[in-house]
């Protein structure tokens, strides 16, 4: 694992793969998430080319960061890391909150970007009820941070995948836990705050596609359709839902091999 110092903080990444066959790819991680999520990706994939993958502010090993996390200061960072790497162009995959990262590099630095994949996310903004829960969460968090983690990850799976996967998520809650209340809270805010980019992503002439999950229990799958229409993105719809990167690999994994 590498790192960079970004105004007085570090950040850490990965550099994996040993391909030229394609351009890199960056991986952005979800909310509550960290970079590990993407290492059976790796392996599948690093043949194939170089991948980057970031610990995002307040996740993973990045988990001491101040100040803003915002979409755009994370956007900023990946920014950061690819010029620390001598990256100039890139295609990008994120995994919800990593999605609206993309989204929001996309707006920012276009020219950077080949191809984009939103993985169980929405480039729509929060609705005045989630926002509403989010806000509910900030408070939460505050008094037990704990019991959201565990609350927050466990509501992402049904009952049948929290049975099949309980090993998998139970490593993703402790790896959740170890991070603080001050940067959990600050992800919501900036997730609370983000700003809708339904056209950023409409005026995209390079390749973009959705990866959505039947029974996403935070993106209805109608939204995202109509959304996927509205944008002109290629549509991927899998079984399963909000975490396809662990319920349905596999066929992530060869969704993945579409992109440049």
């Amino acid at each position: 694992m590498m790192n960079l110092k970004y105004k007085n903080n570090e950040i850490f990444y990965t550099i994996s793969g040993t391909g030229n066959k394609k351009i890199p790819l960056v991986l952005l991680h979800g909310f509550l998430e960290d970079s590990t999520i993407w290492d059976d990706i790796i392996n599948s994939l690093g043949k194939e080319r170089q991948i980057i993958c970031i610990d995002l502010p307040g996740h993973g090993r990045s988990k001491d960061f101040s100040g803003s996390h915002s979409m755009q200061e994370m956007a900023n960072i990946v920014a950061v890391v690819l010029k620390n790497t001598g990256l100039q162009q890139v295609s990008l995959a994120g995994h919800s909150m990593g999605g609206y990262v993309g989204l929001e590099f996309l707006d920012n630095f276009p020219m950077m970007l080949k191809d984009i994949m939103l993985i169980n996310s929405t480039p729509a903004e929060d609705t005045v009820e989630r926002k509403k829960i989010r806000d509910r969460s900030i408070h939460i968090v505050e008094t037990n941070k704990d019991a959201f983690v565990s609350m927050a990850i466990s509501n992402l799976f049904s009952a049948e995948s929290r049975e099949i996967f309980k090993d998998e998520i139970d490593r993703l809650k402790q790896n959740a836990l170890l991070l603080n209340i001050e940067n959990i809270q600050q992800t919501l805010r900036a997730l609370r705050d983000r700003k809708d980019h339904t056209d950023t992503l409409k005026k995209y002439a390079g390749r973009k596609m959705i990866i959505a999950g039947k029974e996403d229990t935070l993106i209805d799958i109608a939204d995202i359709q109509k959304l996927a229409g509205t944008t002109n993105s290629d549509l991927v719809v899998l079984e399963k839902g909000h975490n396809s990167w662990m319920e349905v690999s596999e066929y992530l994994h060869k969704n993945m091999l579409l992109i440049d």
